[in-house]
């Protein structure tokens, strides 16, 4: 892409009517708000492939193709390329349909009998500048949900050094379980992190799956092992590292909120086994 200051920018036109084609170049040769490199191409196959080939600043893009029409030619335009900014071109009588393209995502629309040289050159523009700017925009967002899932996750890592927290941490577990029997916690590790995997899919999917036994039962195995609260942290920390390594920060974020319901309800349990059992004398 070229859309630096100075540079020209790289706009794509897809139309197949030869005269209006035209107009559009010369619009854009014309105008005194910068410079522009135009590639015309008249089918929607034309320009799919262009794009899955290189990179432009912009699209102008007629909603009336020999191979395409309507919204659908905007849909398979942003398919092809999510962030590129579309301006579409309408005839007089198509303005409707030009609302509903910058609904269904193009940046602006344009009806073709209006294309004075300076409104053509400043919609393309604009439209380039205000998706930078929703780029930039979503790049922060993302830099503080990054951000906040990470200080989130040492929040909960700081809480594995507090002995104080139960005490069932102060009667069993004087040596992390990740250091007294690491293959072990390596296994639990990765039943709750199925677990994890699971609570996501029901939130995405709406699907009912019993997470609550399985979770039971690590538990169960940590208060075998006379785990404490500590080593509750350490399985739930390790497996959230695990899982966000390579994620997305949506998915990183979503596995954050998930792991903070789904940590306490281990600890819960291990609470649990220990009145019912240790405690109990039934142990």
């Amino acid at each position: 892409m070229h859309s630096e200051t100075g540079a020209p920018l790289e706009v794509l036109l897809v139309e197949d009517n030869p005269g209006d084609a035209r107009l559009a170049a010369e619009a854009l040769a014309a105008t005194s708000i910068g410079t522009f490199a135009l590639t015309h191409v008249e089918r929607l196959s034309e320009a799919l492939d262009l794009l899955q080939q290189r990179s432009f600043d912009a699209v102008l893009l007629d909603l009336s193709l020999p191979d395409s029409g309507g919204l659908d030619t905007v849909k398979r335009v942003l398919e092809q390329a999510p962030d590129m900014p579309v301006v579409v071109l309408t005839m007089l009588s198509d303005e409707m349909l030009g609302v509903q393209a910058v609904n269904a995502g193009a940046q602006d629309y344009l009806q073709k009998g209006s294309c004075v040289q300076e409104l053509l050159a400043r919609s393309v523009r604009y439209a380039v500048e205000r998706q930078r700017l929703l780029r930039e925009l979503q790049r922060a967002r993302q830099q503080e949900q990054l951000a906040r899932s990470a200080s989130e996750i040492a929040a909960v890592e700081r809480l594995s050094h507090d002995a104080r927290t139960s005490v069932t941490a102060q009667l069993y577990s004087a040596t992390p379980l990740r250091e007294a029997q690491p293959d072990l916690f390596a296994e639990l590790v990765a039943q709750y992190g199925q677990i994890l995997d699971q609570r996501l899919e029901q939130r995405a999917y709406k699907i009912d799956i019993n997470t609550s036994d399985p979770l039971r039962e690590i538990a169960y195995q940590l208060g075998f092992l006379r785990a404490g609260p500590r080593d509750v942290v350490d399985v739930h920390t390790q497996a959230i590292r695990q899982r966000v390594r390579n994620a997305s920060v949506i998915r990183t974020q979503a596995y954050v909120e998930e792991g903070r319901l789904l940590v306490l309800e281990l600890m819960g349990y291990l609470v649990s086994y220990y009145r019912n059992y240790a405690l109990g004398g039934a142990h």
